[in-house]
């Protein structure tokens, strides 16, 4: 029964059908582990599609941005996945997704399908399954997937680990030169765009990040630095295009297959490290023994390194996973 029921949501999905793929996303989200053996069938589906990552700090019109890019990939005929990531409350896990707000163009085209995400404690900028999601647009027919990350500064960087191309929103007056140069988030870029262009110090902020950008190493390639101001629909155009040009050179140079080998790759060890952790902490609860080691090391008569040790020689046969003494 069970197999009959995946093969015919799977063949809803395939034909299309736009309620089953959200119901799918709906599961993942909830930690539905009846969702598995058919994200396993999907995952074999996938890789069709280019991932466009929009980061960078609040405020600076990474919605706009996106909504903007919408219309244009649309004026050329892409149909998108666009996945836009909120903060959770602290207090209730909910988040307020109200990027679809800006994002009017996309209302009502069947050729965008939107899905907003909260990111549920997650620090990189990305929601705990925003992997999954995409890998359900990719086989869901999308020929490009659009993720605007949490406003979240300098840690937002799990955006490589998904986009083919990243692009860093910025806008002038954001703090100081030194600021710039160091914050970790303008070291994941493919492009940068800095926003509301129209703003004085727009000029000296494309100055500094050039300026951070001769210090790469040579081969290494070098992101093009552009002015926009998206409300007004103002450098949107160079913008689209310099990511196009940035897909072509993954293309031309195998960097594409080099950046799809590591994202699978991060992608299996995220799986499987959720995957231990579960079997951890289920073990830990059902286990009398393991049970009480954890009280004891809660209690402090069993510090937690070799709590740790003890736990993973009980769980795995073997202390080569923490190696401590």
């Amino acid at each position: 029964m069970f197999k009959k029921l995946t093969k015919e949501l799977l063949d809803k999905f395939f034909s299309g059908d736009i309620i089953t793929a959200s119901r799918l996303m709906t599961r993942l989200e909830n930690g539905d582990p009846s969702v598995w053996p058919i994200m396993r069938e999907i995952s074999l589906h996938t890789g069709k599609a280019y991932v466009v990552g929009i980061t960078g700090p609040p405020g600076a019109g990474k919605s706009t941005i996106t909504d903007k890019l919408i219309q244009l990939f649309r004026k050329n005929q892409y149909t998108l996945g666009v996945i836009c990531v909120d903060p959770s409350s602290p207090f209730t896990g909910g988040a307020f997704l109200g990027d679809r707000i800006r994002m009017t163009q996309a209302i009502g085209d069947e050729g965008v399908f939107v899905r907003s995400l909260a990111n549920r404690g997650e620090l990189g900028g990305l929601a705990p399954r925003a992997k999954e999601i995409v890998q359900i647009l990719d086989a869901f027919g999308k020929d490009v997937i659009i993720i605007e990350t949490v406003g979240a500064g300098q840690v937002e960087a799990d955006i490589i680990n998904i986009a083919d191309t990243t692009v860093v929103v910025t806008v002038p007056g954001l703090g100081d030169r030194m600021q710039a140069l160091k914050a970790g988030i303008m070291e994941i870029a493919d492009l940068f765009v800095i926003n509301k262009a129209d703003r004085q110090g727009a000029q000296d902020a494309v100055r500094d990040i050039n300026m951070m950008l001769d210090w790469l190493p040579e081969g290494r390639w070098r992101p093009q630095v552009l002015l926009a101001t998206a409300n007004l629909n103002q450098g949107m155009q160079e913008v689209y295009d310099a990511i196009l040009a940035h897909r072509d050179k993954l293309i031309k140079t195998d960097k594409w297959r080099e950046r799809r080998y590591e994202r699978n790759r991060s992608h299996c060890f995220a799986i499987t490290e959720q995957a231990v952790i579960s079997y951890i902490h289920q073990k830990t609860e059902e286990v009398a023994e393991l049970k009480e080691l954890i009280a004891k090391v809660c209690e402090g008569e069993v510090d937690p390194y070799s709590g740790a040790e003890k736990l993973i020689q009980k769980l795995f046969a073997s202390a080569d996973i923490l190696k401590l003494s």
